[in-house]
């Protein structure tokens, strides 16, 4: 394997599908020969109980990372890794599934619910299926762009990267969600 999306930002292209892809801004955080593994950053978890998203006084917002194992819970950290069972993204970002960890750090302010963003689920590709996708253009790879991945950015994400883009995208941008009522 030559090239490699990993830390990349994959926005999707319109489509009719409107499964959970449709309009999704997705962070890759590995990809390799054995395939892709990412979260998605724009859509909120909707099905989660209210109840528990204010977990021990702590308003916290839960997305969906993606399709595969919604069961599970990946949380995206800005700063150093506490521990070896973090996952580097870049030089401001981890990865965990210790919720534990973060809740503790949480709790005796070592970290602010500013600096974390839960999912449950992620995004994964077999091999050479993104690679795929990326050439019939249902992703847009954009190797550099300023983005905090804690914050909220709920639906507007798609849009503004879209905008950003310019050209051809801005039609994309301003497209109805239902492509079908254009």
């Amino acid at each position: 394997m030559n090239f490699s999306y990993k830390g990349k930002i994959l926005i999707s292209t319109p489509d009719i599908s409107g499964d959970i892809f449709s309009r999704s801004v997705v962070l890759i955080i590995e990809h390799d020969e054995n395939g892709a593994f990412g979260l998605i950053l724009n859509k909120k978890n909707t099905e989660i109980d209210p109840n528990l998203l204010n977990i021990l006084d702590l308003p916290i917002e839960i997305f969906n990372g993606g399709p595969v194992e919604n069961d599970k819970i990946f949380i995206i950290v800005k700063g150093t890794p506490t521990n070896e069972f973090a996952l580097k993204i870049n030089e401001q970002y981890y990865l965990t599934e210790d919720i534990l960890t973060i809740l503790t750090e949480l709790l005796e302010n070592r970290l602010s619910i500013s600096d974390i963003k839960l999912f449950s689920g992620y995004s994964g590709w077999s091999a050479q299926q993104l690679e795929s996708e990326i050439s019939r253009k249902l992703w847009i790879p954009i190797e550099h762009y300023p983005l905090d991945y804690t914050l909220s950015h709920h639906q507007s994400l798609w849009k503004k990267m879209m905008e950003n883009l310019g050209g051809q995208f801005l039609i994309w941008a301003n497209t109805p969600e239902d492509v079908s009522m254009n």
